[in-house]
Protein backbone atom coordinates (compact mmCIF):
# COMPACT_ATOMS: atom_id res chain seq x y z
CA UNK A 1 0.00 0.00 0.00
CA UNK A 2 1.54 3.20 -0.95
CA UNK A 3 1.69 6.09 1.65
CA UNK A 4 0.94 9.68 0.14
CA UNK A 5 3.75 11.64 0.46
CA UNK A 6 3.13 15.29 2.05
CA UNK A 7 3.75 18.32 -0.44
CA UNK A 8 4.80 21.77 1.31
CA UNK A 9 5.21 24.84 -1.03
CA UNK A 10 8.41 26.63 -0.85
CA UNK A 11 8.48 29.23 -3.43
CA UNK A 12 5.69 30.01 -6.33
CA UNK A 13 5.50 31.85 -9.25
CA UNK A 14 2.50 33.78 -9.79
CA UNK A 15 3.89 36.12 -12.57
CA UNK A 16 4.32 32.63 -14.72
CA UNK A 17 0.92 32.00 -14.32
CA UNK A 18 0.21 35.72 -15.57
CA UNK A 19 2.47 36.02 -18.61
CA UNK A 20 2.46 33.05 -20.08
CA UNK A 21 0.01 30.17 -21.31
CA UNK A 22 0.99 27.00 -18.98
CA UNK A 23 0.90 24.08 -21.87
CA UNK A 24 2.37 21.51 -20.57
CA UNK A 25 3.53 21.04 -16.84
CA UNK A 26 6.80 18.64 -15.56
CA UNK A 27 7.95 17.51 -12.58
CA UNK A 28 12.25 17.96 -11.92
CA UNK A 29 14.35 16.82 -9.42
CA UNK A 30 17.01 19.57 -8.34
CA UNK A 31 20.74 18.85 -7.84
CA UNK A 32 21.78 20.92 -4.46
CA UNK A 33 24.57 20.88 -1.83
CA UNK A 34 23.54 20.01 2.07
CA UNK A 35 23.33 23.22 3.15
CA UNK A 36 20.69 24.56 0.39
CA UNK A 37 18.57 21.57 0.91
CA UNK A 38 18.15 23.01 4.82
CA UNK A 39 17.89 26.24 3.64
CA UNK A 40 15.14 25.22 1.29
CA UNK A 41 13.41 23.47 4.29
CA UNK A 42 12.92 26.67 6.08
CA UNK A 43 11.24 28.24 3.01
CA UNK A 44 14.88 30.60 2.36
CA UNK A 45 14.12 30.36 -1.67
CA UNK A 46 12.70 32.97 -4.87
CA UNK A 47 12.39 31.83 -7.99
CA UNK A 48 11.00 35.03 -9.35
CA UNK A 49 13.64 35.75 -11.72
CA UNK A 50 14.45 32.46 -12.39
CA UNK A 51 14.68 30.96 -15.79
CA UNK A 52 15.44 27.48 -17.51
CA UNK A 53 17.78 27.13 -19.98
CA UNK A 54 18.87 23.93 -22.19
CA UNK A 55 22.75 23.15 -22.97
CA UNK A 56 24.20 19.93 -24.46
CA UNK A 57 20.88 18.27 -23.81
CA UNK A 58 20.70 19.03 -19.74
CA UNK A 59 18.32 21.57 -18.62
CA UNK A 60 19.92 24.05 -15.85
CA UNK A 61 17.88 26.63 -13.81
CA UNK A 62 19.39 29.71 -13.47
CA UNK A 63 18.85 32.78 -11.22
CA UNK A 64 17.05 30.88 -8.67
CA UNK A 65 17.87 32.68 -5.31
CA UNK A 66 18.46 30.11 -2.07
CA UNK A 67 19.85 32.29 1.06
CA UNK A 68 22.84 31.03 2.33
CA UNK A 69 21.81 28.79 5.51
CA UNK A 70 22.40 30.68 8.60
CA UNK A 71 24.52 27.99 10.74
CA UNK A 72 26.30 26.66 7.48
CA UNK A 73 29.52 28.70 7.53
CA UNK A 74 32.19 27.28 5.23
CA UNK A 75 29.92 24.78 3.39
CA UNK A 76 27.36 27.32 2.00
CA UNK A 77 27.39 27.77 -1.80
CA UNK A 78 26.97 31.07 -4.33
CA UNK A 79 22.91 31.92 -3.61
CA UNK A 80 22.44 32.09 -7.19
CA UNK A 81 24.20 29.11 -8.60
CA UNK A 82 23.41 27.72 -11.81
CA UNK A 83 21.84 24.35 -10.61
CA UNK A 84 21.06 21.55 -12.79
CA UNK A 85 17.51 20.05 -13.47
CA UNK A 86 16.61 16.38 -13.57
CA UNK A 87 14.58 15.00 -16.10
CA UNK A 88 14.15 12.32 -18.11
CA UNK A 89 15.73 11.90 -21.38
CA UNK A 90 12.73 11.78 -23.54
CA UNK A 91 10.82 14.75 -21.37
CA UNK A 92 14.08 16.77 -22.34
CA UNK A 93 13.67 15.51 -26.39
CA UNK A 94 10.36 16.80 -25.96
CA UNK A 95 11.08 20.50 -24.20
CA UNK A 96 14.07 20.84 -26.84
CA UNK A 97 11.73 20.26 -29.79
CA UNK A 98 8.96 22.63 -28.65
CA UNK A 99 11.45 25.44 -27.59
CA UNK A 100 12.49 25.74 -31.42
CA UNK A 101 9.25 26.29 -32.23
CA UNK A 102 8.17 30.04 -32.27
CA UNK A 103 7.10 31.68 -29.17
CA UNK A 104 7.56 28.50 -26.54
CA UNK A 105 9.60 28.57 -23.08
CA UNK A 106 9.83 26.90 -20.70
CA UNK A 107 9.54 28.82 -16.68
CA UNK A 108 9.63 27.66 -13.51
CA UNK A 109 6.39 27.35 -11.45
CA UNK A 110 7.17 26.41 -7.77
CA UNK A 111 9.56 24.90 -5.28
CA UNK A 112 8.15 22.07 -2.99
CA UNK A 113 9.14 19.22 -0.90
CA UNK A 114 7.67 16.36 -1.46
CA UNK A 115 8.19 13.98 0.71
CA UNK A 116 11.87 14.08 1.64
CA UNK A 117 12.66 15.48 -1.81
CA UNK A 118 12.71 19.43 -3.52
CA UNK A 119 11.31 19.08 -6.59
CA UNK A 120 10.86 21.93 -9.20
CA UNK A 121 7.68 22.21 -11.33
CA UNK A 122 8.43 23.93 -14.71
CA UNK A 123 5.66 24.56 -17.45
CA UNK A 124 5.93 24.57 -21.18
CA UNK A 125 4.61 28.08 -21.93
CA UNK A 126 3.80 30.48 -24.59
CA UNK A 127 4.13 33.80 -24.16
CA UNK A 128 0.39 36.18 -23.41
CA UNK A 129 0.02 39.32 -25.33
CA UNK A 130 -1.38 42.59 -23.79
CA UNK A 131 -5.16 41.89 -24.38
CA UNK A 132 -4.87 38.18 -23.46
CA UNK A 133 -3.74 39.65 -19.93
CA UNK A 134 -6.86 41.99 -19.84
CA UNK A 135 -8.75 39.05 -20.83
CA UNK A 136 -8.03 37.12 -17.45
CA UNK A 137 -7.90 40.09 -15.84
CA UNK A 138 -11.80 40.57 -16.97
CA UNK A 139 -12.45 37.13 -15.87
CA UNK A 140 -11.23 37.17 -12.41
CA UNK A 141 -13.08 40.52 -11.57
CA UNK A 142 -16.20 38.88 -13.01
CA UNK A 143 -15.54 35.50 -11.01
CA UNK A 144 -15.36 37.15 -7.90
CA UNK A 145 -18.22 39.37 -8.34
CA UNK A 146 -20.23 36.45 -8.96
CA UNK A 147 -19.10 34.83 -5.68
CA UNK A 148 -19.76 37.95 -4.07
CA UNK A 149 -23.61 37.69 -4.85
CA UNK A 150 -23.82 34.62 -4.59
CA UNK A 151 -22.55 34.65 -0.47
CA UNK A 152 -25.12 37.77 -0.62
CA UNK A 153 -28.06 35.94 -1.64
CA UNK A 154 -27.14 32.96 0.55
CA UNK A 155 -26.72 34.84 3.51
CA UNK A 156 -30.20 36.69 3.09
Amino acid sequence: MAKSESVKLIANNKKARHDYFIEEVYEAGISLHGTEVKSLRLGQCSIKEAFIGIQDGEVFIHKMHINPYEKGNIFNKDPLRVKKLLLHKYEINKLLGKIKEAGYTVVPLRVYLKGSLVKVEIGLAKGKKLYDKRQDIAKKDQEREARRDFKIRNLD
